[in-house]
């Protein structure tokens, strides 16, 4: 469970920085300051209740096995691609005189892509769902910046793509939770 639930942790981390980072102007101070609050409390409940899952769940018999290769392979493949056009991109829209709200789109579509890559890779469809909506909330922040909703850029792709990372891993760990709680009963043989 650890090494599933690493993932989820690395995802809640970022969705809260995401938040963090973004929460402000054109946002009113107090709404940027109660998102950031949010965020970060949203981040310390989900770490509880991972960490909680976690000593309530027992492997039983026909349990997922362990996935050592997890991190490896195809996975190291997919994160080094994301690092090279996390750093390629955003230096090729700097270079272009792209506005400095570009960098939080491009990251969020980027970030998006690498989980719907890993949504295949790891075969965990649920992946697809945050990492189709950051790829979105990215693209549209990429066309905004081309308008004059340029300031909105970093709630939409940052503020939206943060909560929609704390959502997917709020759905992982609420369902992990659940499994551990009232796991289901052996089957008959």
């Amino acid at each position: 469970m650890l090494q599933r639930m690493s993932g989820v942790f690395i995802g809640a981390f970022f969705g809260t920085v995401f938040v963090v980072a973004n929460a402000h102007a054109p946002l009113s101070p107090a709404l940027g300051i109660a998102l950031r609050v949010l965020a970060v409390l949203t981040f310390a409940g989900l770490l509880t209740l991972a960490l909680r899952a976690g000593r309530l769940s027992r492997p039983a018999d026909g349990a997922e096995s362990p996935r050592a290769d997890w991190f490896r392979g195809r996975f190291a493949f997919v994160v080094g691609a994301e690092a090279v056009l996390l750093i390629g991109g955003n230096l090729a829209l700097r270079a272009a005189g792209a506005p400095e709200q570009t960098a939080v789109a491009w990251t969020a579509l980027i970030v998006g892509l690498h989980f719907v890559a890993l949504s295949a890779v790891w075969k965990r469809r649920s992946l697809a769902v945050p990492g189709l909506a950051l790829t979105a909330l990215g693209g549209t922040g990429l066309v905004m910046a081309a308008t004059p909703a340029v300031t909105w850029v970093p709630f939409v792709s940052g503020v939206l793509s943060g909560v929609a990372l704390l959502g997917g891993c709020a759905y992982a760990i609420t369902h992990t939770y659940r499994s551990a709680v009232s796991p289901r009963p052996p089957a008959a043989q």
